[in-house]
């Protein structure tokens, strides 16, 4: 698969969230979104990057944005996760990685000279129209609202 660009249309995806709901693209249709992909529930990053969207969840909402996660994780998993740390966002349990792969986020990775397969931490920000407005590839976990805020300009 092509590697998404800036400008691209975003790829139509279908999950579930941690309620067993299903999540489309076409649910944001008019609307900003902030799907962003990480590596495993309750981990350290991933935690600070959840927990650094959440506080910053009214600001990003008061912006136009909805916030998505997606994680191989199950929706039992996320259940336990959101309820841990109160996100007041969904989290869709990609467990067949299909969102992932399509977005280019599970891929290959180096960690201490070790090359295995997972998932590469990104971030898109879809715009009213589809459209990928930005794509963030080197995520700061503990400050992800303000790096995605200085990326937008805003």
């Amino acid at each position: 698969m092509t590697e998404l660009k800036e400008g691209d249309q975003a790829p139509q995806f279908t999950g579930k969230n941690q309620h067993g709901e299903i999540i489309t693209l076409s649910d944001f249709k008019g609307k900003k979104l902030i799907l962003y992909f990480y590596p495993k529930d309750n981990t350290p990053g991933c935690t600070a990057e959840a927990c650094n969207l959440n506080d910053n969840f009214d600001d990003l909402n008061q912006k136009g944005f909805h916030v998505i996660g997606v994680s191989p994780d199950s929706e039992t998993s996320h259940q336990k996760f959101i309820a841990k740390y109160g996100l007041r966002f969904s989290l869709i349990a990609d467990t067949d990685k299909h969102i992932l792969k399509l977005y280019g986020a599970w891929g290959e990775k180096k960690m201490y000279g070790k090359v295995s397969e997972g998932v590469l931490r990104s971030t898109f920000i879809i715009n009213e129209s589809g459209e990928i407005e930005k794509i963030i590839r080197k995520v700061d976990t503990k400050e992800h609202t303000q790096q995605i805020y200085q990326n937008l300009k805003l």
